[in-house]
């Protein structure tokens, strides 16, 4: 701790300043206070998080919009027996993937068993090339969008298509309860680290974690209680009092009666240009870059609406205790942003507002969005998710060569065809690190959309615009 802040306290102003910054929007602030593992490892009462998940897939077990699929082909010849064991070993690291949840009267408990996650190996090699193709395609897409039974388990799926002697599809599917963005990154390490090992007759190179999900989930019920919840409270019911329940976005088609989530996306490229003049403006203003893209989203979304107040959600990641760093699990928290453009501000004027917004709401990100739900109580439609139904979220996204030992790895692009609200964007810098060892940048804008509410041409002609 006393070196990272001597780093810090040897950079320039701005960029310590800028630095604070990112660390406020990635939630990565810091703090003393220890989360201890349980006395009791029996059951525990599920996260604030998980419960909410929970529940909206109970209004349609037939949906699958928070299933998290990830694919990779392998290439090389692979070690299936060291494969099994590092899958193996993970599920034994983290409690959480061998979770159920079961409701137990009016409370949602999750419960650890001793259940390993088999891996499923599905031999395709011997079918004609464009058969085979055509059924890895299939198998992708049905593994992505087949529901889990929370209740019972498993809540992560893993499956290998071998299409030939040294060519893989590895199938890492789990549900968000138990895994977010930042869960990935440490499962696909952990996966390197343990195949490396043991195809090497290695033992675990890991350390032990110092705690579980369940003790995080238990301490942020008995923490969040009394005064620290009040002062989360004020500051929200403040910021949101008179917010408007819908944002009229025109649609292309009515909306229907109970919120669907079938969905389709579009992405772009922007120009080089372009992503350097938002660098430049942004250091300007003194703000992040997702401050700067969510300002002109805000007027973007001004416009087809023709509202001032402009509400969206965004994610940030909820990792601001060293003990839950290496943790996989659901951590991520939702921030309900809200946008003033009244009195037809200039776009400085707009940049400082969101400044605000924004730094006062990573000030208050302790609030889980399930409980400020609770809490505020807004008028429930089961026509449209509360408080927003659009949803912005910008992080930078470095295209690294995780490594599998032997294997030549690419990440496989997998369609759930689901969208969790009206319209997402999802704003992505993305660096490859190239072989003559310079990085090429790029920024990738995906607009995830509800088909049921708009066609494929308005999210084209909007993602454009």
């Amino acid at each position: 701790m006393d070196e990272l802040n001597k780093r810090i306290s040897s950079l320039s102003p701005a960029k310590r300043a800028l630095l604070e910054l990112r660390l406020k929007e990635s939630g990565a602030r810091l703090t003393t206070e220890t989360i201890t593992p349980r006395a009791d490892r029996g059951p525990a009462p599920a996260s604030f998080s998980q419960q909410r998940l929970w529940f909206l897939q109970q209004l349609d077990l037939s949906e699958s919009p928070y299933n998290v699929p990830r694919a990779m082909r392998l290439t090389g010849p692979l070690d299936l027996a060291a494969l099994r064991r590092a899958l193996a070993e993970i599920a034994q690291r983290h409690d959480v993937l061998r979770t159920h949840f079961v409701n137990v009267d009016g409370l949602l408990q999750q419960i650890v068993t001793s259940d390993d996650i088999p891996l499923t190996v599905i031999d395709l090699s011997n079918l004609p090339p464009f058969e085979r193709k055509s059924q890895t395609e299939q198998l992708v897409t049905a593994e992505a969008t087949r529901p889990f039974d929370l209740a019972h388990g498993p809540v992560m799926r893993t499956s290998l298509l071998r299409l030939g002697e040294q060519e893989h599809v590895l199938l890492l599917t789990s549900h968000h309860i138990v895994s977010d963005a930042w869960s990935a990154e440490i499962l696909f390490r952990e996966l390197g680290a343990l195949y490396d090992a043991f195809e090497k007759g290695s033992p675990s190179p890991l350390t032990p974690l110092p705690i579980q999900y369940a003790d995080f989930a238990t301490w942020q019920r008995e923490w969040l209680q009394g005064a620290v919840l009040e002062e989360q409270l004020a500051y929200w019911k403040k910021q949101l009092a008179g917010v408007n329940d819908v944002l009229t976005l025109p649609t292309d088609h009515p909306r229907p009666p109970v919120q669907t989530f079938r969905g389709s996306y579009k992405s772009l490229t922007l120009p080089g240009t372009l992503s350097e003049q938002i660098t430049e403006i942004s250091l300007h203003h003194g703000v992040t870059k997702f401050m700067t893209l969510l300002a002109a989203f805000a007027v973007l979304l001004a416009r087809y609406t023709g509202q001032e107040d402009i509400v969206v959600g965004s994610p940030i990641a909820g990792r601001n205790r060293q003990e839950i760093e290496q943790l996989i699990g659901f951590f991520l928290n939702t921030l309900v942003l809200r946008t003033d453009l009244s009195g037809n501000p200039s776009f400085s004027e707009l940049l400082r507002r969101v400044r605000e917004v924004a730094l006062e709401a990573y000030a208050h990100q302790e609030l889980p969005f399930e409980k400020l739900v609770e809490e505020l109580q807004p008028e429930r439609n089961l026509r449209y998710p509360p408080l927003f139904q659009v949803m912005f979220s910008s992080h930078a996204q470095a295209q690294t060569n995780f490594g599998l030992r032997g294997l030549k790895l690419e990440h496989l692009r997998t369609e759930s065809n689901t969208s969790k609200f009206d319209l997402s964007l999802f704003v992505s810098e993305e660096t490859d690190v190239r072989a003559d060892g310079l990085d090429r940048r790029s920024v990738v804008c995906t607009a995830e959309y509800n088909t049921d509410l708009f066609d494929e041409a308005t999210i084209e002609r909007l993602s454009r615009q």
